[in-house]
């Protein structure tokens, strides 16, 4: 278990946050076959920028474990822009990200997640589980993990 400052939460809460959140983009975002449709689709899109904004956040405090190399602190610093410059979000690159470089960081993320204890492993699975139980495509990947 890792110490983090300023949060009563766990470092490993803060990697299963980021693989639920990889999880719902890519629901949210499977039904689309372009940028400007995921655009226009207000819901999709609003969920969407949502996990990537819950996906940064998290990423700043596996960054100051040493979790993720320091290259991915762009994954920040894109919750920084949509946080912050909401309207000004280019759409194509939010389409890029899901479909070019969501899946290796998900990978960067199972492997992290293989590396916490195994007891730990499974009770907070279980716990995510039970907290996501109405989200099918949630549960399924997070009992792959096991």
């Amino acid at each position: 278990m890792y110490d983090i400052d300023k949060t009563d939460r766990t470092i490993e809460l803060f990697i299963f946050d980021v693989y639920i959140a990889i999880q719902k983009i890519k629901k949210a975002s499977s039904n689309f076959d372009n940028a400007e449709a995921l655009l226009y689709d207000f819901m999709a899109w609003d969920s969407v920028i949502r996990e990537f904004e819950i996906i940064g956040e998290a990423s700043k405090y596996l960054l100051k474990v040493n979790l993720l190399k320091n290259e991915n602190r762009k994954i920040v610093d894109f919750r920084n822009q949509i946080t912050h410059a909401y309207f000004g979000i280019d759409q194509d690159i939010v389409w890029e990200i899901i479909h070019k470089k969501l899946k290796p960081f998900e990978e960067d993320i199972v492997q992290i997640i293989g590396t916490i204890d195994n007891d730990l492993k499974i009770e907070l699975i279980h716990s995510f589980i039970e907290d996501n139980n109405y989200l099918d495509f949630v549960v399924n990947a997070l009992k792959e993990l096991v």
